[in-house]
């Protein structure tokens, strides 16, 4: 029996800044905005209606991926693009930590002014 190490692929959660870094592009956020139906698309699917080529699409489609927006998927012989809900569950649960953080700073601010 052979001791073979395999390698698992670890999910790296990335951070909220990549997340809105790469969603701080209007092309990356329509793209998302497109993908948002929950069906995965092809990259021809993607170009269509934009002036963009496809070589522009998918470089921008690979900047979501690095941040995690997004995820290949196989379909026969074609790849298609699906968003991955986690990330935007990640950047949800960020926002409403820093609106919790506002609120209470808030609620500090008014009970010292009314004081």
């Amino acid at each position: 029996m052979s001791t073979r190490s395999r390698s698992r692929k670890r999910t790296v959660r990335p951070q909220p800044a990549i997340l809105f870094a790469a969603l701080g592009d209007a092309t990356r956020l329509a793209l998302v905005g497109k993908l948002s139906s929950g069906q995965p698309a092809s990259i021809a699917q993607l170009t269509a209606g934009s002036r963009l080529t496809r070589q522009a699409i998918s470089k921008h489609l690979r900047v979501l991926e690095r941040a995690g927006l997004v995820r290949s998927v196989r379909a026969g012989r074609e790849s298609r693009i699906a968003l991955d809900p986690h990330a935007i569950e990640e950047m949800q649960e960020y926002l409403d930590a820093v609106s919790r953080r506002w609120d209470q700073a808030l609620a500090r601010l008014k009970a010292f002014v009314e004081d």
